[in-house]
């Protein structure tokens, strides 16, 4: 099958290409989705296409200082192309890696930057979408057809992130900025700074910039759990004495990983007061005896009942204890024209004032989505395993797992497409959409997650966007990568949940 296919637009003297799948998306979801489509289906014609100037997706657009992941990355990187460096890495590491990808795999050529997509039309008569939008080059616009239609694009709007309205906001005589949309001409250097927030953004921020500023303030609401650490993996180093090759060296500490994972969660299920102690014993040994632990680092949730930010070499506790940054927990009333009131009476003064306060949930990429015409409400819908979604033919979405890396589900999901691609075939079907069995009619349909076990807040704050979920496995998208790793090759491609034509 060649590359493209092209067919004449109905309405213009263009021609329109045509692929058997488009990729939306070239962040790291999207660049695996086109590795395992080149691997695994060979004489599939794909695209992929992107929005920004280049592949990287979070890593591109969040350009704060010091951003660096969250998750190791012999777990967030690919399970194809090994990790050879520090565990946590900088969004710069993280964007060779995946250059080093697209390069070995000749995957540029598939790769549209610039393309911004506005609608995608699904048509039963033809079994095919078209997808329409900009090229922001340019300003001329596009449209493809695809066969199938596979969105990496993430899970929260990239041109803002979520600031909440404070009275006084207006007040404030110095500058207000979001981690997201960092400005170029910002300097901290000798600044009264203030970091709204205490998830990993923060974590990351504060000592990054604690040594320019004249003084740095996290200022929490409430206290978030963190794992302080060491940036190494004591296994890998200890392989490479050995002089293990690099691919073995991957995959045997990313299962070690995986199992302490696993193991670490369920304790904190079934020993939930015990996980407490030892991860807050972990901010003690940075922060001394002395500092008062249980009001500004002992939350009111037991352990990951949301996500938990990893410290590498407890640099944010090392910038409390030397002076440089220090933690208020309040509330904030109002800002003011010199910086922030707080609900205590206490006043903090700033010259600058970074909201580190989360994500606009997107779920659909701002695509306008129909199918036969008529517009789709995703929130109507019910999930197939978090990936495939009643009443969308010919569709695959991918959303990470919240308690492990993103990209293990990417993965999970990549097989998973590739392999109903090849059934299709098989069967010579042009079109395939999950629905409920009949012995799923009377199953009571939950929200997409259950806010008692999971309930960050661009979840909460979305959730009404969200499909719905059964109360059954293959009708959820479920947080065990334990299960789902054994589950998702598993699943019978000729289960009445699939219907072909």
């Amino acid at each position: 099958m060649p590359d493209t296919a092209t067919v004449l637009a109905p309405s213009s003297a263009q021609t329109v290409q045509h692929f058997d799948v488009l990729i939306v998306g070239a962040g790291i979801s999207g660049v695996g989705g086109a590795y395992h489509l080149s691997q695994q289906c060979h004489g599939t014609s794909f695209v992929v296409l992107e929005s920004q100037e280049s592949f990287g997706g979070t890593w591109i657009t969040h350009r704060y200082p010091g951003i660096r992941s969250d998750s190791d990355l012999y777990t967030f990187g690919y399970r194809f192309k090994p990790w050879t460096g520090r565990p946590i890495a900088t969004a710069e590491e993280i964007l060779a890696y995946m250059g080093e990808v697209i390069d070995e795999n000749d995957l540029a050529r598939h790769i549209r930057y610039r393309h911004r997509i506005a609608s995608a039309r699904w048509s039963s008569e033809d079994n095919r979408w078209t997808i329409e939008g900009e090229r922001l080059d340019t300003g001329v616009p596009f449209r493809i057809t695809a066969g199938f239609l596979w969105m990496c694009q993430g899970y929260y709007h990239h041109s803002e992130g979520y600031t909440p309205e404070w009275d006084g906001m207006a007040d404030f005589k110095g500058r207000i900025v979001h981690p997201q949309t960092w400005p170029d001409d910002l300097d901290v250097k000798d600044k009264q700074v203030i970091v709204i927030g205490s998830g990993a953004t923060a974590a990351t921020l504060v000592p990054n910039i604690a040594d320019d500023c004249a003084h740095v303030t996290m200022l929490q609401r409430s206290p978030t759990y963190f794992i302080p650490a060491r940036n190494a993996n004591d296994l890998a180093d200890q392989l490479r004495q050995l002089e293990v090759d690099e691919s073995w060296i991957h995959e045997i500490v990313r299962r070690r990983i995986l199992r302490d994972q696993s193991v670490f969660t369920q304790r904190s299920f079934d020993e939930p007061e015990k996980v407490r102690d030892e991860l807050l014993a972990g901010v003690r040994a940075y922060l001394g005896p002395d500092f008062d632990i249980a009001a500004h680092f002992t939350p009111s949730y037991r352990p990951w009942r949301q996500r938990i930010a990893f410290v590498p070499d407890g640099d944010l506790f090392r910038a409390m204890r030397k002076g440089k940054a220090s933690v208020v927990t309040d509330e904030i009333e109002r800002f003011t024209e010199k910086g922030i009131k707080l609900k205590s009476g206490q006043e903090l003064i700033a010259d600058i004032i970074v909201t580190a306060t989360g994500f606009h949930l997107n779920v659909l990429g701002d695509v306008a989505f129909a199918i036969d015409g008529k517009p789709l409400d995703f929130a109507k819908t019910v999930t197939y395993r978090g990936m495939m979604f009643t009443g969308i033919p010919n569709m695959a979405w991918v959303f990470g797992y919240f308690r492990a890396s993103w990209t293990l589900r990417s993965d999970l999901v990549a097989d998973f497409v590739c392999r109903l691609l090849g059934h299709m075939k098989d069967k010579q079907a042009r079109r395939v959409e999950v629905a409920l069995r009949p012995e799923d009619k009377d199953m009571p349909l939950l929200p997409w997650i259950d806010t008692e076990n999971f309930n960050p807040g661009y979840v909460t704050r979305g959730m009404h966007l969200l499909p719905k979920r059964g109360d059954k496995r293959e009708w959820q998208h479920t947080q065990d990568y334990w299960r789902e790793k054994n589950e998702f090759p598993a699943i019978d491609l000729d289960d009445k949940a699939f219907v072909y034509r």
